[in-house]
């Protein structure tokens, strides 16, 4: 009992890191493609760390494997980028709530990547995060700051649902912590040089909040995350996964007084709804 009342605490806690993610995004100066870097950056050194203490600091992963791995790194940085310029130009609960649309391109993807058979039940739910979506949009203008921020959301949670179907093959063989070492080690380099083309100045908050990111909203979170796994059955993980961005949006509206519209508000109930429904779906199953 007090295991599992310790993992319960752990993944709110890990899920409470992901979802401050969208605020801290939201708080630094710099152009979205470093904050990147620095989030890379930093979570590395950091899961570098992790991996030393727990002793898995050994990596036997096949030459392959460990290319194709390196390379989704470049799909991260890529999801990350959308995500954070998503936030930059909109707001943190429309970054947030469209990311989570992902399960929606994972319903349709799934049955193509691994054969299985698409159920009318993902169909339906799918259809209410669309219904969800269409209310987030305040305006079909693609001059519209918001509606653009939609369109950034939504390429940010179709990225990561690429990723995260390619990372289902990956951690049957090799364990989560290297992967996603690797992962964010590879998208640090790829996005290393754009501090030559960029420009940009630190804020004083910027030497705080990068470190923040990347360390404890990516590392330790992730860590949180995979450690929960052991102890906690998957409906039980994904149900408090889908809290994430209703974290994110409540830190949003209390420190920066960033309040989301009506229509904001309704499509992300139908979003989190649908979502938290899938979860519990496809994980009664397990």
């Amino acid at each position: 009992m007090k295991n599992n009342l310790k993992a319960l605490i752990e993944i709110h806690f890990a899920v409470f890191l992901f979802g401050l993610s969208g605020l801290i995004g939201k708080l630094i100066s710099l152009p979205p493609m470093l904050i990147v870097l620095g989030r890379t950056g930093f979570a590395s050194l950091a899961l570098l760390i992790i991996l030393k203490i727990s002793g898995n600091i050994r990596f036997n992963i096949n030459k392959n494997h460990l290319f194709l791995i390196s390379a989704t790194g470049v799909l991260l940085a890529f999801h990350w980028f959308c995500f954070f310029y998503a936030i930059h130009i909109s707001t943190v609960a429309i970054g947030l709530l469209t990311f989570s649309s992902f399960p929606l391109f994972v319903t349709f993807l799934e049955p193509l990547a691994f054969k299985e058979k698409l159920k009318l039940q993902d169909v339906l739910l799918a259809g209410l995060v669309v219904i969800g979506l269409i209310l987030v949009v305040p305006a079909y203008d693609l001059s519209n700051q918001i509606t653009l921020g939609v369109i950034w959301g939504i390429l940010s949670g179709f990225t990561f649902a690429i990723l995260s179907l390619l990372n289902r093959s990956f951690t049957k063989q090799y364990p989560a912590l290297q992967i996603t070492f690797l992962q964010n080690c590879s998208a640090a380099l790829v996005l290393l040089p754009t501090v030559f083309f960029l420009e940009f100045n630190f804020q004083i908050q910027d030497y705080f909040l990068i470190p923040i990111l990347g360390i404890f909203c990516t590392a330790l979170s992730f860590g949180l995350f995979v450690k929960s796994l052991k102890i906690l059955s998957a409906k039980t993980i994904g149900l408090i996964m889908s809290l994430e961005p209703l974290y994110g949006i409540l830190l949003a509206i209390w420190i920066i007084k960033e309040i989301p519209s009506g229509k904001t508000i309704m499509g992300g109930i139908i979003i989190l709804g649908a979502v938290s429904i899938e979860s519990f779906l496809q994980n009664r199953k397990l």
